[in-house]
């Protein structure tokens, strides 16, 4: 949605990012299937996310404009991960993973080393199982 508000609005737009090296999430094994929370793999080498997590803090806040030339090397080509409402681990690298260059990306980062899922609205969404086996919701 950023990268089309942006070639919409040009820099009237402030993009912000969001990610994790592991954590809890509450997606679907496939699309059109109820959400669960899941347990996120830690991010592969070469990743923004695994970079992030190497840096040994909780979490942490990265504005573009800001960092000069210290954003030299998040430049670099770099493998990013998305995870929205569909979650698929056994295809992570894959289903998950492109390659990205952050800075152009987005206008700043928000970078959590682990994060937890949100308690969703809908009080029958998201409460099933952690990595509840494939045959969820019929118990086959």
């Amino acid at each position: 949605m950023g990268q089309l508000l942006r070639e919409r609005h040009g820099a009237a737009t402030y993009n912000v990012g969001f990610t994790t090296y592991t954590g809890v999430v509450i997606a679907a094994h496939e699309w059109d299937e109820p959400g669960l929370r899941r347990r996120i793999q830690p991010a592969m080498s070469g990743s923004y996310e695994r970079l992030f997590h190497d840096v040994g803090m909780p979490a942490f806040l990265l504005r573009m404009a800001e960092l000069g030339e210290a954003a030299g090397g998040l430049h670099e080509r770099r493998l990013e991960r998305a995870i929205g409402v569909v979650y698929a681990p056994r295809t992570e690298r894959w289903s998950h993973y492109f390659h990205a260059n952050l800075p152009a990306q987005f206008d700043a980062v928000l970078h959590y080393d682990e994060t937890r899922a949100l308690r969703p609205l809908d009080s029958d969404a998201g409460h099933g199982e952690e990595d509840a086996p494939d045959t969820y919701p019929f118990g086959l």
